[in-house]
């Protein structure tokens, strides 16, 4: 209102909705301005769905439940720190980067809920980008690299497009990268491949090691019939209620965000410095010297 807006024509967003959370909220009302009213609607009627399904449906059964309980696994219990998301759809490229902030910023976490350290990890990395720019990159160390890191996959069973044929290929890529990671190739299969490919024994020898795919290594893979606004927001909504599953399971607080606010608070005292040239004596060496370093370099600001 200090602003000029007009009180009536201020949306309010509640304080205890945190910015991750949010879209669902009054926030969302730029998802309708893009997209329309209706399309916005059937997000949130996805997400409620999902949300009914999470509330309601016996543990064993239930999508956010099994998502956390696998993580938590592959955290405590098999060393795993990270966790992939490879989307094999072009309209989910930067699912991973939303999904950073989401899992992260909730669960990356040092004390319990009532304030005492935590000796367990909690918190996995996430990281990932869609399936087929990742096959040409960094699916090499998901193969055959020694780090443990969980995959959920996420696939549709219809295009957006009349290009059937290329979307077959893509469903079958992600299904092929899912199967090779499960079974992997052991070292007779290796030998087999390079007899049949002509080697001879001594080259046999020396590449069989180098094509084994040690196998067993973990991922789910989420399908969905077709991307629609249901289907993104119960899959949103699914990866909400993994992380406040996770949350419980790790008895930390997923709904604050300190560390953010420290890094924002930081923000405005080292500003001010650039701008005064004041640098406080009691800071650490380090930053005394960015600051000077940039200062030196800005002397025109």
């Amino acid at each position: 209102m200090e602003f000029g807006i007009a009180p009536e024509n201020v949306y309010p967003i509640w304080d205890w909705v945190g910015g991750r959370y949010s879209l669902w909220s009054a926030i969302g009302m730029s998802i309708a301005f893009a997209v329309g009213m209706d399309n916005f609607n059937r997000l949130r009627a996805g997400a409620e769905a999902m949300d009914k399904h999470f509330a309601e449906a016996p543990l064993e059964k239930n999508l956010p439940v099994l998502m956390g309980l696998l993580m938590f696994w592959y955290t405590e219990f098999m060393g795993s720190s990270t966790q992939a998301i490879l989307p094999y759809a072009h309209h989910l490229n930067l699912l991973p980067s939303y999904l950073q902030q989401l899992e992260m910023e909730s669960n990356g976490k040092s004390v319990t809920r009532d304030g005492k350290p935590v000796d367990y990890p909690t918190g996995a990395i996430v990281w990932g980008t869609e399936g087929t720019n990742g096959q040409h990159s960094f699916h090499q160390l998901l193969h055959q690299g020694t780090s443990l890191v969980p995959i959920d996959f996420i696939a549709t069973l219809k295009g957006h497009d009349e290009l059937k044929h290329q979307h077959r290929l893509l469903f079958a890529n992600c299904v092929a990268q899912s199967q090779a990671l499960l079974t992997g190739r052991n070292l007779e299969m290796a030998k087999t491949e390079l007899k049949a490919q002509g080697y001879s024994e001594e080259e046999i020898a020396f590449l069989a090691p180098h094509k084994v795919h040690p196998g067993n290594r973990p991922s789910n893979t989420l399908v969905m019939e077709k991307l629609t606004p249901e289907t993104l927001g119960a899959l949103i909504a699914a990866y909400e209620h993994k992380v406040y599953t996770l949350g419980v399971l790790f008895d930390i607080n997923s709904f604050d965000q300190w560390g953010v606010e420290l890094g924002k608070l930081l923000g405005t005292h080292v500003n001010i410095a650039i701008e005064t040239t004041d640098i406080p004596g009691d800071w650490d060496s380090s930053t005394q010297h960015l600051i000077r370093r940039f200062c030196g370099v800005n002397s025109d600001l």
